[in-house]
């Protein structure tokens, strides 16, 4: 690319949303596309990413008792088949290696698709007593999930996550912890991501294979289509049944133990991109930025500018921004371009007249707006906007997302609505014709049950509903 050129248009957000996704995540160099079909290599700039997720999230998990371990990718097939729902509902998706050494196997061995199952004969062989529960592990890994339809982050062959797995000691015990790290996951995506989800039940359709019941975080994505950003499972004592996960409890009786599962992955930086980015290219909240603040000096080669600007840089670090100061040889607005396109929260523009003022420009990538702040409290400013960014990030895709939600009392509603690009709550009788009546005549899933609201009636037969379910097209 000519130096002098500006940045590579991308497709029209409003016309072709799933193109300027595609264009959004290579151009900015989040991730490209790897030699095996269905997988990704996640480029340094798409990996600064993960890794603020990663600490943000380590964090939480570590005050809320959780350890890190770390478990086999390979996992014996036959664990597999000892949890029917669980091998049903992963079997289409696991990938087997029958050959290694040279020599095929005694046993084909699953590249694991989650780890229930390793969890599961572990904990069997480390839980004997009531005083070895609860056990709370999490780990950070790559699974593998063999996907017919794939694009870069949402849905891969080989992903990364981190993955929960703990045992409990009662039925209460596991649900509370299964809702514990719903609320802990809520709270990540408002608090960091700077993006408002939905949390409730999924039906027993959409739960996770193997679960008594499955907990979902919704997310709206700009062109009204929910991302299911993060799930919590409550496994009753399905695995622990399967494994012989039992423990001598305090009355002297033997009881098999309660479990639950939960995670989040890499697909959490398609949401980022997804529910904020704009035409320009992405939007990143300033706690995930890899770069929260770009210094573009101003005709660079007069004297003092260089100077100045590495200063400012300097004093920003030391308060803890992650701050990058370029002085490559592109025009300043080259520069704008290519730091907006990345989503970088501030840009400081500084120049020799703005030195001779005592001042500098900056630039709000979110609100695309510039003011003018005194070099003397630059630091203080800056962190004060940071702050801004991101708090005005949540509250403008809060108001957006609650201005796409609508009611419906029957099939077309639900169809109108969602072709609206709008998350639709309608009745819902409970059945499983009704459910799957919806997704054929709209392309429309059940996201999760609308708790505390009640609808009179269900929007595909017209009997009594049961439940309130939030309807959405869904990644």
């Amino acid at each position: 690319m000519a130096k002098e050129n500006f940045v590579e248009q991308i497709a029209d957000i409003e016309k072709d949303f799933p193109q300027w996704y595609t264009d959004v995540v290579i151009k900015t160099k989040l991730v490209d596309y790897g030699p095996v079909k269905g997988t990704m290599i996640i480029r340094p700039y798409g990996y600064a990413v993960w890794e603020n997720i990663q600490k943000e999230l380590d964090a939480r998990f570590k005050a809320t008792g959780h350890a890190n371990a770390y478990f086999p990718l390979l996992i014996p097939m036959n664990f597999f088949t000892k949890e029917a729902e669980h091998v049903e509902g992963f079997a289409p998706e696991v990938a087997v290696v029958t050959h290694a050494g040279g020599e095929e196997l005694a046993e084909p061995l699953a590249i694991r698709p989650t780890s229930e199952t390793i969890f599961g004969s572990m904990y069997s062989k480390w839980i004997q007593s009531y005083r070895d529960l609860p056990v709370l592990i999490n780990q950070w890994a790559n699974v593998m999930r063999w996907e017919k339809t794939t694009r870069p982050f949402l849905r891969t062959s080989e992903f990364l996550w981190q993955e929960g797995h703990t045992a409990h000691a009662t039925q209460e015990e596991a649900e509370e912890e299964t809702m514990k790290m719903l609320g802990v996951y809520k709270e990540f995506a408002e608090n960091v991501l700077a993006i408002p989800v939905i949390c409730g039940k999924k039906t027993e359709k959409e739960k996770f294979a193997g679960a008594v019941a499955t907990y979902g975080m919704e997310a709206m994505m700009k062109d009204g289509k929910s991302l299911q950003a993060g799930t919590s499972h409550f496994l009753g004592q399905n695995f622990a049944k399967a494994f012989d996960i039992k423990f001598l409890d305090k009355d002297g009786v033997q009881k098999h133990v309660y479990t639950s599962s939960w995670g989040v992955s890499t697909r959490l930086i398609g949401a980022l991109i997804m529910a904020h980015g704009d035409q320009r290219g992405l939007i990143l909240p300033p706690k995930v930025a890899p770069v929260q603040v770009v210094i573009v000096p101003i005709a660079q080669k007069k004297e003092g500018v260089l100077e100045k600007c590495a200063q400012v840089k300097a004093e920003l670090e030391k308060a803890g921004v992650r701050v990058v100061l370029d002085d490559g040889e592109n025009s300043p607005g080259w520069k704008f371009n290519e730091w907006e396109m990345k989503g970088v929260p501030l840009r400081v523009e500084l120049g020799p007249r703005d030195i001779e003022s005592g001042n500098a420009l900056i630039f709000r990538r979110d609100t695309l707006e510039k003011q003018t702040y005194a070099l003397e409290n630059i630091v203080n400013d800056v962190l004060k906007l940071l702050e801004n960014v991101q708090k005005d990030m949540l509250e403008a895709a809060r108001v957006r997302r609650d201005g796409r939600i609508v009611y419906a009392d029957d099939l077309t509603g639900i169809l109108s609505g969602v072709e609206g690009g709008n998350f639709v709550k309608a009745g819902w009788c409970g059945c499983r014709e009704c459910e799957d009546k919806i997704k054929m005549e709209t392309a429309a899933t059940a996201r999760v049950y609308a708790e505390g609201e009640k609808s009179k009636t269900c929007a595909v037969c017209g009997k009594k509903a049961k439940h309130t379910v939030i309807f959405a097209r869904a990644y």
